[in-house]
């Protein structure tokens, strides 16, 4: 490892053993995988990992969690959660993020305190800052630590580091919770996010890799990397893709030639109320 990798990872597990003992909010990504297998090098049984699951997130990354979690040694707890129950979360505003970030991150600290842990910490890092992010301010206000953060890692190093580790996150593409795909202000049903989460793994069986599938009503918008679109046009693939989408109950199939980008859902907002997809410390 380049010697400034090695010592901002070291910087990183010093900061988890100071705390002395750490809850990891842990979704499986890039970054979370990251801290808690920080947090077991830095504490050992003191770490553990817990991954939320509910409706708006997607069902591929629970069973990906706990495998994981069993790579690294790591104690870990999959909690399940509601947000939809939460009127900030299931009339889908364009704050939803912090209401449904307050509950879920309010519940992990409940936790750390039953288990004796100092501090809950997520995988949010020095890249995670140049835009609004409603939720960034939930963590804050709840006291949530950073610790990617606080040793000054950014995205690129984080997946340099997971890769000098033999972490299989290295390369794991950014995911973020399943409400991202539906337009604010229309309300989040745990039928519609199923459906989604249907269709994205239809997209996913075939290998795309960067995938959302956007919901407008009886429209699905699909987004990928532009370098997969000769793949998802041929004709036995696209095909496919059409075929299995309608069974799921969308009228028409589009694919988005801007291909995938996050944000996008975020046309028409004033600048005041834009928010970036969370990604995977969205828990």
């Amino acid at each position: 490892m380049r010697p400034e990798l090695q010592g901002k990872y070291t910087e990183l597990k010093q900061l988890l053993a100071d705390a002395g003992g750490v809850l990891v909010a842990f979704s499986g990504g890039v970054d979370s995988t990251l801290v808690l297998r920080a947090a077991v090098e830095a504490v050992g049984e003191r770490a553990l990992g817990v991954t939320a699951t509910s409706v708006i997130h997607p069902r591929f990354e629970i069973e990906e969690a706990k495998c994981l979690a069993g790579e690294i040694g790591a104690r870990h707890r999959v909690v399940e959660v509601d947000p939809l129950s939460l009127s900030g979360v299931a009339h889908n505003p364009p704050d939803r993020c912090y209401h449904c970030k307050h509950a879920v991150f309010s519940g992990l600290l409940e936790i750390a305190r039953e288990e004796g842990l100092s501090i809950v910490a997520d995988g949010t890092n020095v890249d995670d800052h140049g835009d609004f992010r409603p939720g960034l301010q939930a963590l804050r206000e709840l006291g949530i630590r950073s610790p990617l953060r606080g040793a000054g890692l950014g995205k690129a190093e984080i997946r340099e580091i997971s890769e000098e580790l033999g972490l299989p996150t290295w390369n794991k593409p950014a995911y973020a919770c399943l409400a991202t795909r539906i337009p604010y202000g229309e309300e989040l049903t745990p039928a519609r996010l199923r459906r989604i989460d249907a269709a994205e793994d239809v997209l996913r069986r075939m290998g795309f890799a960067q995938i959302r599938v956007r919901d407008h009503g009886e429209i699905a918008r699909i987004e990928i990397a532009a370098d997969d679109f000769g793949l998802a046009l041929e004709p036995q693939n696209r095909a496919r893709i059409v075929r299995e989408l309608q069974d799921l109950g969308y009228s028409f199939v589009a694919l988005d030639l801007e291909g995938y980008r996050t944000g996008s859902m975020n046309v028409g907002l004033s600048p005041d109320e834009t928010q970036t997809e969370a990604g995977e410390s969205s828990l």
